[in-house]
């Protein structure tokens, strides 16, 4: 397998972030469903950053102009491999170069991988929007300071 190459997302790879977001966690839990995933997926004022493999998409994720992370999102099949990794390098890097001094994101509280992955990386919880997308959950506000 060829070595992984992150770039911003085409139109048709945007769609299948949107696709792959409505049947991954964190969203089934969140109750986002496949109109709202495709819909956020398309939103160009957010940059999203597509992980590739032999030219194929297999994680990506979402950053708002102003530094916050969207979570990673990776294929079934790429799970594990370092793709969410280096597609949250790949976003802080972008940002520490436009001179952002930090990196802002949210993670849900079921979401126990995810938020390992984000600790694992330098970011720290700040704060807790309890029932804030749906109830019964927690937005877990983390940040990492870039510069």
């Amino acid at each position: 397998m060829s070595e992984l190459e992150i770039g911003e997302a085409t139109r048709e790879e945007r769609t299948w972030c949107g696709e792959l977001m409505a049947r991954s966690e964190p969203w089934t839990t969140l109750r986002r469903d496949r109109d709202a995933c495709l819909l956020a997926a398309l939103d160009r004022a957010y940059l999203t950053l597509v992980a590739r493999k032999d030219g194929a998409p297999v994680g990506f994720a979402r950053y708002h102009p102003r530094g916050v992370a969207g979570a990673p999102s990776v294929a079934e099949e790429a799970r594990g491999t370092g793709v969410g990794s280096a597609l949250l390098a790949a976003g802080e890097e972008r940002f520490r170069s436009e001179g952002a001094r930090w990196m802002f994101l949210c993670v849900s509280s079921f979401n126990a991988l995810a938020r390992a992955l984000y600790e694992r990386h330098g970011y720290r919880l700040v704060g807790e929007l309890q029932d804030y997308v749906v109830d019964g959950f927690s937005e877990l506000l983390m940040v990492k300071r870039l510069a």
